[in-house]
């Protein structure tokens, strides 16, 4: 169900390997009113992504003419590749009263919180930047001076931190307990406490209740 006003805009970022798609995806499966944010990039789909699913995958000519249109909320060039975030279907979703998510780059993040002063900005982090090779190295996509070019931008990134509402420290869950993510009960609590604070309520909720 919609809220009664606006919707809230949860922007959810942080180095490459940190795990957003995973933090993000398991909170969406317990937080059906969340709607999700398909971002658009020129980068090649990696195995088992789908157009419109993890994202719009276009050829970079297709992409600079939908950023001449100003079809995105904001755009960033990240390791060679152009990524942007759709403008109608934030508007439209907020409007009509759902909340959104979106994992944006680190600078995509903050050029989004210029257009929407309101948003929830949070900076997912791992525990160690150790980790960040190891589930990079992971994937199996990148060579290593791939990897090597990632992991420079993330100390950069790391720079912007204080930029961001709040944090979250992505630990590296055990073998046995990878099915829970503490990082998705942080991102759920970050939800929920936004959600209820008291400048999203109208006087006329109030009332009602006193008047009941």
């Amino acid at each position: 169900m919609a809220s009664p006003g606006p919707g809230l805009l949860f922007v959810v970022s942080g180095p490459s390997g940190a795990g957003k798609d995973t933090v993000v995806d398991t909170l969406r499966a317990r937080l059906p009113r969340l709607r999700y944010s398909v971002s658009a990039t020129t980068r090649a789909p990696r195995d088992g992504e789908r157009d419109g699913e993890a994202y719009f995958f276009y050829d970079r000519a297709r992409f600079e003419k939908k950023m001449a249109d100003r079809a995105f909320l904001e755009t960033r060039e990240y390791n060679g590749n152009l990524y942007g975030t759709p403008r109608t279907f934030i508007d439209a979703t907020l409007a009509e009263g759902y909340d959104v998510v979106l994992k944006p780059e680190v600078n995509g993040a903050l050029a989004i919180r210029r257009s929407y002063e309101s948003a929830v900005l949070v900076f997912l982090l791992p525990d160690k930047f150790s980790h960040l090779r190891m589930r990079l190295a992971a994937r199996r996509t990148e060579s290593s001076d791939e990897i090597a070019a990632r992991l420079a931008i993330a100390h950069d990134e790391l720079k912007q931190i204080r930029n961001f509402d709040y944090v979250i420290i992505n630990e590296q869950a055990p073998p046995d307990r990878r099915d829970h993510l503490a990082a998705v009960d942080d991102l759920e609590a970050i939800v929920r406490a936004e959600r209820f604070r008291i400048h999203h309520y109208n006087d006329d909720t109030f009332r009602n209740v006193e008047n009941a």
